[in-house]
């Protein structure tokens, strides 16, 4: 676990149950150090800010407005340590506002071991741990220094009965009251402690035996004594709002009042239903008699609706017949295209005479090469002609050369 006066920007290898929860310890600190520093009336009133709770920098709630809450108390608090800082606007880019505050806290010998993004959330573990180091700073800067603690004097009043109030302290009644409290300096009596004294009284009165039959006190003395304590009696029931019986006054109240006012909003509503029945009565009647009256012209009406949808009827089978015919036509008229472009083709070709001299050409041309041909057949079979004769010749000088005198044989 990590100790108070260790960062939150710090390393730390091992890490106990409470670690979690360090955060919130370090929230409640930081609020105390932001009383000490005035930050109620220096930076909340004239920003216009409410105070955060205790817990507010630990806990998700509104990220945007914590982290406008984390960048203007880091800001105050920078300029309360003694250090120029402008305070963030609304459109500064957060990166660089976070930058600013961390080589501020830097500079004062804190470390911030941790990416600047761990910040831009507006709460957790390193906005508290970066708000406190500031606000520590800043309690060095200013010389805040702790002293002893003087607790005031109490003075002991000594409680005085008047003489008057003998008879309230009858049977030591003084033993069952509670304090009295003054609320708008008028004295109070507690309904319990009356209630536990009229019964104990009623206890000894009725332990007592029945000897006392009449009263020899004087009657003027006792409305005049009567008259002296009732305002000391007066007992008052302080309001509740969650009390059932201002729930019970008030729905009485209410009911009293809708009654009262239910009397003349019924004579009017009343008023108003026999206006509407007669102006419906009427309505009916001159219904009625307008019915009657164009009774003759409803039902030429009616026919005539009938004749209507009668000849929307035919229309229709007309339109659907029309329709059907046009698209015969339509295609019809294509294939009489179709046969009109096949007729000038034809025509066009019959009356061109193109294709009569290409053949003349044709002609012209295979004539030359049959002449061609000829000649080259004429020149092949006088070659072949040759070749025959020639090999002729050499057959027959062969046959002459193989008979050979035999002296001639001899002399090789």
């Amino acid at each position: 676990s990590r100790s108070r006066g260790e960062g939150a920007g710090e390393v730390v290898v091992e890490r106990g149950p409470g670690a979690a929860y360090h955060m919130f310890v370090v929230m409640e600190d930081l609020v105390e150090k932001l009383k000490l520093l005035h930050y109620e009336e220096e930076l909340l009133r004239k920003n216009n800010l409410k105070p955060p709770s205790r817990h507010y920098f630990a806990l998700p709630t509104n990220p945007g407005e914590q982290f406008y809450m984390f960048c203007t108390l880091a800001s105050w608090l920078i300029n309360k340590a003694g250090r120029p800082f402008e305070q963030p606007q609304e459109y500064d880019d957060p990166n660089a506002t976070i930058s600013n505050i961390l080589s501020e806290l830097r500079s004062f010998g804190r470390t911030a071991d941790f990416p600047p993004s761990k910040l831009k959330s507006g709460y957790g573990e390193h906005v508290c741990y970066v708000l406190d180091c500031l606000a520590e700073e800043a309690l060095k800067y200013i010389g805040f220094t702790w002293k002893r603690p003087t607790y005031p004097v109490e003075e002991l009043e000594e409680e005085t009965v008047p003489e008057d109030d003998a008879e309230l302290t009858l049977n030591k009644v003084d033993e069952e009251f509670v304090e009295e409290e003054t609320d708008n300096e008028e004295n109070f009596i507690d309904l319990n402690v009356l209630k536990a004294q009229t019964y104990r009284l009623d206890m000894n009165e009725s332990a007592k035996q029945e000897d006392i039959l009449e009263s020899t006190t004087d009657a003027a003395e006792w409305n005049l004594e009567v008259e002296r304590v009732l305002p000391q009696l007066k007992v008052t029931i302080r309001t509740d709002n969650k009390d059932w019986r201002i729930h019970v006054d008030q729905m009485h109240q209410h009911k009293s009042g809708i009654e009262s006012a239910l009397k003349e909003t019924k004579g009017f509503l009343d008023k108003l239903h026999n206006e509407i029945s007669r102006t419906l009565e009427k309505i009916g009647s001159r219904e009625k008699y307008i019915n009657n009256q164009l009774e003759h012209l409803v039902q030429e009406y009616r026919a005539a609706q009938a004749q209507l949808s009668e000849a929307r009827e035919r229309y229709q089978q007309g339109n659907g017949g029309v329709t059907e015919r046009t698209r015969l036509l339509s295609e019809v008229t294509e294939e009489l295209e179709k046969v009109k472009q096949e007729m000038e083709e034809k025509g066009s070709s019959m009356t061109d005479g193109a294709p009569l001299v290409k053949i003349k050409q044709s002609l012209t041309k295979l004539k030359q090469e049959t002449v061609q041909m000829d000649i080259r057949i004429g020149v092949v079979e006088h070659t072949l002609l040759q070749s025959k004769l020639k090999e002729k010749s050499n057959m027959t000088r062969d046959m002459h050369a193989t008979i050979i005198p035999e002296s001639a044989i001899g002399s090789y």
